[in-house]
């Protein structure tokens, strides 16, 4: 009998469409270390869907076709979803991202929650939010630390 979630994915898995998927599965290779899985190509060359390795996640992805109903955040002239990465060094993967063409969006920084975060926007438009978790904030101390940081952003 086959699993409910087959072997090596998890209950959920980004779906990017993205305009030129061959570029995009070449940059995350060098931004992220991306390692293809799987490839089925559609009409003209197109990629239909592709599988994208990254640490221990799958990442799905396309070209645009007119009878999906995604679009492409360039399409869209914008995103509503971050795609979230824990890492081993947010610093260095950061750093590489940007090497690799990504656009900086918020520079590594330790944040209140305990993780050093960071993010970038991919040459295709989707935002990627890169964090390494640097410390167990216990529920109290998290709470004032919240306080304290959403004070700062009103002020």
């Amino acid at each position: 009998m086959a699993q409910a979630v087959p072997e090596g994915y998890h209950t959920i898995t980004p779906y990017l469409e993205v305009d030129d998927a061959q570029a995009a599965i070449d940059f995350y290779g060098r931004a992220f270390g991306a390692r293809e899985r799987t490839r089925m190509q559609g009409p003209d060359g197109k990629i239909a869907h592709a599988e994208l390795e990254i640490g221990d996640s799958v990442v799905m992805l396309s070209d645009p076709f007119p009878q999906f109903v995604t679009r492409n955040p360039k399409e869209l002239g914008g995103t509503s979803v971050g795609i979230f990465m824990y890492v081993e060094n947010v610093d260095e993967l950061f750093q590489r991202a940007v090497d690799a063409g990504a656009t900086p969006a918020m520079e590594p920084e330790d944040q209140f929650w305990g993780d050093r975060y960071a993010s970038v926007t991919d040459p295709f438009g989707h935002v990627w939010q890169i964090a390494t978790h640097v410390e167990d904030v216990p529920p109290e101390e998290m709470a004032e630390r919240a306080k304290a940081a959403m004070a700062a952003m009103s002020s």
